[in-house]
């Protein structure tokens, strides 16, 4: 039986500099970090107060930007998504779309890491 998400896993070429941009852009509190594998590989945790933690990791073989950054797009819930947008808005983190509302869920805007990948904001209609 499935339990659940245990966690979120980002590889990438250079996890510092990715977990660098989640730390001081996104503002996510770095909760972990550590040595993986016996290639020096670094490893960085973001636990949140609710939900699944997010890891970025080193990886051998991913290299560059990702190229289908549609593929897989996680959400980060806040609590006034108006906030949050406007101090991505102002450290510059590239906007894919613009705050919208989806019926019966909440509020979504979508950016861009310095990898390529997408993650959304989300307001549920809970917040």
């Amino acid at each position: 039986m499935i339990k659940g998400v245990e966690s979120l896993i980002l590889f990438s070429e250079d996890a510092k500099r990715l977990a660098d941009f989640y730390q001081e852009k996104v503002g996510l509190t770095l909760t972990m970090e550590a040595e993986i594998g016996g290639k020096g590989e670094e490893l960085y945790c973001f636990e949140m107060s609710e939900g699944t933690p997010l890891y970025v990791i080193d990886h051998s073989r991913v290299k560059g930007r990702n190229k289908e950054p549609e593929r897989i797009i996680f959400n980060l819930e806040v609590d006034v998504i108006e906030d949050m947008v406007k101090r991505l808005d102002n450290l510059g983190v590239k906007k894919v779309q613009d705050t919208y509302h989806v019926e019966g869920y909440g509020l979504i805007a979508t950016f861009e890491d310095v990898d390529g990948n997408y993650f959304q904001l989300v307001q549920t209609r809970e917040s």
